[in-house]
């Protein structure tokens, strides 16, 4: 009787050691998926962050752009100002050379 009590007893931790060595296997693979995921994300996350530095670069080519044409036409105006200018004298000239 004793002999079968400890047989049940042995049985019994089996079973308990079982169960945790499947417990530990499911928590091993479940961290491995997860540690997947977490890879995954990081990769996209480091591609944005690439693509947003390129955008960043982008914006500030098209700012230096924006800035040499606003200065473009700047000089265009000043010297379509001139112009307008010389000829208004021009015409003054003519006019008072008419008379």
């Amino acid at each position: 009787m004793v002999v079968a009590g400890v047989e049940i007893k042995v049985s019994r931790l089996e079973s308990i050691v079982e169960q945790i060595g499947e417990a530990v296997l499911s928590t091993t693979e479940t961290i491995e998926r997860l540690a997947d995921r977490v890879d995954t994300i990081s990769l996209q996350v480091e591609q944005q962050g690439q693509q947003v530095q390129q955008q960043g670069y982008q914006i500030l080519a098209l700012c230096d752009a924006v800035q040499t044409l606003a200065e473009t036409q700047d000089d265009s105006l000043q010297k379509l100002t001139q112009l307008t200018h010389t000829l208004d004298r021009l015409m003054t000239l003519l006019e008072s050379g008419d008379d």
